[in-house]
C-alpha cells in the first residue's frame, strides 16, 4: 500500500484518523497507531511483518539487558547480539546473493544464489532500530520499558517504508506524550496534499517520459539528456513528495518530524547538495559512522578514509549492485575533492557557475543511480558528452521533449523555494529604501523595520493554501483513479 493509492486515501487513512481521535487516552491512541501500522505493512508483506516484529522484540530485550549490565563488556555483548539479528536480516535479504554471486564471478562461475525479494522498507526500519539500541548503549536515552511504544517508533506507518529516518532520542518524548490539535491536523493535511501533488503530478509524469525512452544501446545525445533530466526530477519529487506526505501524516497524529529535503537543486556545491538531500540519511551516517570513525577531528589521510567509508556504505545502503557502489564512490570522490582541495577556490567562482556545475555533476550521478547495469549507465553518460553512437537527436526523443516540455519547466520551477526568494527580494527592497532615506528620519526607520512579507500577501496566502490543497488532492485523485503511471521508486531500498 502506498500513500498515493485509492485504498490508502479512501479507506485506510480515514479509518485510522477516525479511530485515533475517538480515543482520548494516549495509550489507546498509540495502540490504534500500532495496529494500523502493522496492518499497513502486512498489506504488502503479510509474512515478513513477523520478521520486523521479531527484530523489534529482540532489540527491546537487548536494550533492557544493556541497561541492567554491570560491565562495559556485557553491555557491548548485548548490543552486538541485538544488532546482529537486525543486520542479519538486512544482509540476508539485500546483500547475501550479491556477495556470493560476485565472489563466484571472480572464479568464472555462474550465479550460485537467486536474489531474495526485498522486504519493503527494510533499510529504513533497520536504521531506526539501530538508533534506538545504540543510543541506549551510549547512554543518550533511557531504556524504553514499553514494548508498544518501541513498536510504534519502529513501525509507524507514515515513515515505515521510505523514511524520513527518525532518531529515537529525538522522537522518544513524543511517543510518551504529545498534543494533537485541529491546527496540527489541518497543517498536516496541507503538507500531505503538497506531497501528493509532487508525487502524482510531477514525479509520475516525469516517470512516463522514462517509460517511453530507450536509454540503452544506441542512445542519441538528446535522448540521453532528456532521460537524465526526467529522472532527476522524478526521483526528487517522488522521494521528497513521499517525505512531505510522511511529515504531514505524522503531524496529524501529533508527531513533528524533522525535514528531509530542503530544495537540494538550488545547491552551489556537492557538499551543500548533500546537506539538503535525504537529510535524515546523511544525519544517520554522520552520527553513527563518520563521527565514531573520528570525523574531521583527525588528520587529512584519516579524514579521506572516513569520507570514503561513509560513501561506500551510502552507496551499498541504496542497493546491492555495482551501479550503487559506483554511485557512492562517485560522490565520495567529489566530496573529498571539494573538502580537501577546493574549499578556498569555490567561493571565488560566481554562484551561477557553481550552481550549474553542481547540477551537471548531480545529473550525471543520477544516471549511475538509475541504471541497474553499470555498463548501461556509463553508456548513457558517454552519449551525454557526445561520445555515443546514436547521433545528436532522434524522432522519439524529440517528440517526448515537445510533449513534456511544459511539465519539465513546471518541475524546474517547483524545485525553487519561491517564498524565500520573495522574502529576500522584499528585504533587499526594504534595505535599499532605508539606505536611500535621510539618516535618523522616520522613513528610514520604517523602511528598515518593514515586514518581509506584507500583511495582505500573508493573508492571501493563508486563504489560498487550503484552496490549492483541495485542487491538488482533486487532480491527484483523478490521475490515480484514471490508472495513470504510479510507481514508487523507493520500494527498491
Amino acid at each position: 500500500m502506498v500513500f498515493s493509492s485509492m485504498t490508502f486515501m479512501a479507506f485506510f487513512l480515514p479509518a485510522v484518523i477516525l479511530l485515533y481521535f475517538i480515543c482520548k487516552h494516549p495509550a489507546w491512541r498509540n495502540g490504534v497507531l500500532v495496529a494500523f501500522s502493522l496492518l499497513f505493512y502486512a498489506w504488502g508483506e503479510p509474512k515478513r511483518v513477523l520478521m520486523m516484529l521479531f527484530s523489534i522484540l529482540v532489540n527491546y530485550a537487548a536494550a533492557i539487558l544493556i541497561g541492567r549490565a554491570k560491565t562495559k563488556g556485557a553491555r557491548r555483548f548485548w548490543l552486538v547480539a541485538g544488532l546482529a539479528v537486525t543486520l542479519g536480516f538486512l544482509f540476508y535479504y539485500k546483500y547475501f546473493a550479491f556477495f556470493v554471486n560476485s565472489a563466484a564471478a571472480l572464479f568464472g562461475l555462474e550465479a550460485l544464489v537467486e536474489p531474495r525479494s526485498l522486504p519493503i522498507g527494510i533499510s529504513f526500519f533497520t536504521f531506526q532500530i539501530i538508533t534506538y539500541t545504540v543510543d541506549v548503549f551510549l547512554g543518550k536515552t533511557p531504556v524504553q520499558k514499553s514494548l508498544p511504544r518501541l513498536t510504534l517508533y519502529i513501525s509507524f506507518f507514515p515513515q515505515l517504508i521510505a523514511g524520513p529516518i527518525v532518531n529515537y532520542t529525538y522522537i522518544e518524548p513524543q511517543l510518551a506524550e504529545r498534543k494533537t490539535s485541529v491546527d496540527d491536523a489541518y497543517a498536516g493535511l496541507l503538507r500531505f496534499a503538497a506531497g501528493l501533488g509532487k508525487k502524482v503530478l510531477l514525479a509520475n509524469v516525469c516517470g512516463e517520459i522514462l517509460a517511453e525512452l530507450s536509454l540503452t544501446g544506441d542512445v542519441s545525445l538528446l535522448a540521453a539528456w532528456l532521460g537524465a533530466v526526467a529522472y532527476t526530477f522524478q526521483i526528487y519529487f517522488d522521494f521528497s513528495g513521499y517525505s512531505d506526505m510522511a511529515i504531514g501524516l505524522g503531524r496529524i497524529f501529533g508527531f513533528k518530524f524533522l525535514e528531509n529535503f530542503k530544495y537540494p537543486y538550488i545547491s552551489t556545491s556537492v557538499t551543500e547538495f548533500w546537506r539538503r538531500w535525504h537529510i535524515s540519511l546523511g544525519a544517520f551516517f554522520r552520527e553513527y559512522v563518520y563521527i565514531p570513525l573520528g570525523g574531521n577531528r583527525v588528520g587529512r589521510g584519516r579524514q579521506i578514509f572516513n569520507l570514503a567509508a561513509v560513501w561506500g556504505l551510502t552507496g551499498l545502503w541504496h542497493g546491492a549492485s555495482w551501479n550503487f557502489i559506483a554511485w557512492g564512490i562517485y560522490y565520495g570522490l567529489l566530496l573529498i575533492l571539494e573538502k580537501q582541495l577546493l574549499q578556498k577556490v569555490l567561493p571565488k567562482i560566481p554562484a551561477a557557475l557553481r550552481w550549474l556545475g553542481t547540477m551537471v555533476l548531480v545529473i550525471f550521478g543520477w544516471v549511475l543511480f538509475y541504471h541497474e547495469s553499470l555498463a548501461d549507465g556509463l553508456h548513457q553518460m558517454a552519449a551525454m558528452v557526445g561520445l555515443g553512437t546514436g547521433g545528436l537527436s532522434d524522432p522519439v526523443a524529440l517528440y517526448y521533449l515537445k510533449r513534456y516540455l511544459g511539465v519539465l519547466v513546471l518541475a524546474a520551477l517547483a524545485s525553487v523555494p519561491w517564498k524565500q526568494v520573495l522574502q529576500k527580494l522584499l528585504q533587499h527592497r526594504a534595505e535599499t529604501r532605508a539606505a536611500a532615506a535621510e539618516p535618523g528620519t522616520e522613513t528610514r526607520a520604517a523602511a528598515a523595520e518593514a515586514p518581509v512579507l506584507p500583511a495582505g500577501l500573508r493573508a492571501a496566502g493563508e486563504w489560498l493554501r487550503p484552496i490549492a490543497a483541495t485542487v491538488l488532492i482533486g487532480i491527484s485523485v483523478a490521475f490515480v483513479v484514471s490508472g495513470s503511471y504510479n510507481p514508487f521508486l523507493y520500494f527498491r531500498f
